[in-house]
């Protein structure tokens, strides 16, 4: 059963300018492990502008509280590059409270935009 869903589209050019005008701001959005690839690279703009995306597109399929904190959504990759979702904290607070049990996530980059949808999962209901 769909709890919620949610998308968000992130300018990338944009996204990097305020990386660049604000240094702390990486450390304050992302988790060190989302920070660099599976092979130890520095992860790129477009693929951190669509990890952001992610982690405003989970806010809005939880309803937008205003008390979700940054490091408490990780978006990882799986076989094939395939992304997953990993929440904890607050996140996992709220996700309990509407009976969120797993999640699909999807994370596009292309012509200067990153976009991200998240679908909240629960239990589908016996008749």
């Amino acid at each position: 059963m769909i709890v919620g869903v949610g998308v968000d589209v992130c300018p990338v050019e944009r996204f990097a300018e305020s990386l660049l005008r604000t240094p702390k701001l990486r450390e304050k959005l992302f988790t060190p492990g989302e920070l660099i690839t599976p092979s130890g690279n520095p992860r790129g703009n477009a693929s951190l502008a669509a990890r952001f995306a992610a982690k405003e597109a989970l806010a809005k399929a939880l309803g937008a509280p205003g008390n979700l904190h940054w490091h408490d959504a990780e978006v990882s990759t799986i076989d094939f590059g395939a992304p997953k979702l990993t929440v904890r904290g607050t996140v996992l607070k709220r996700a309990d409270e509407l009976g969120v049990d797993s999640w699909q996530i999807s994370l596009s980059h292309d012509g200067g935009l990153a976009v991200a949808m998240v679908l909240a999962l629960g239990p589908v209901p016996r008749p």
